[in-house]
């Protein structure tokens, strides 16, 4: 039914404004369509995701969306660190935390939040 159909991300968020200086000005990402005070749509990769004004906003205990960076982990993990955004750890089994960074197996993690509490992270290899 879905096998060839995309499928967007959508975070909700209590402020529009301040999540735009954190999707545009930390994370660096282009809004591709507005809609003035309920939602912005931005382009990462081939995909695109919503972030949309809610009252529900961080409310969701778990992640939220993911980007898989590859072997750009380490870098990006740093460029984000220098950008103020605050990692999360977590006690995973069968992970260790090196700095912020959560390894395990064949891949590596790393876990942060929105302003809102919108749980994220970038995946790469081990």
């Amino acid at each position: 039914m879905f096998e060839k159909s995309d499928a967007v991300a959508n975070l909700a968020v209590k402020n529009l404004d301040t999540a735009k200086k954190f999707y545009e000005g930390t994370l660096g990402l282009k809004p591709v369509h507005v809609e003035a005070g309920e939602l912005i749509v931005y382009k990462t990769g081939n995909t695109t995701f919503n972030v949309y004004r809610s009252q529900y906003a961080g409310t969701n205990k778990a992640t939220s969306m993911t980007w898989m960076v590859g072997d750009e982990l380490d870098s990006v993990v740093r460029d984000l660190r220098g950008k103020g955004v605050k990692f999360e750890h977590y006690d995973m089994p069968g992970m260790k935390i090196e700095g912020d960074v959560h390894v395990g197996g064949h891949m590596k993690v790393a876990w942060f939040k929105d302003p809102d509490g919108n749980i994220l992270n970038v995946v790469g290899e081990a």
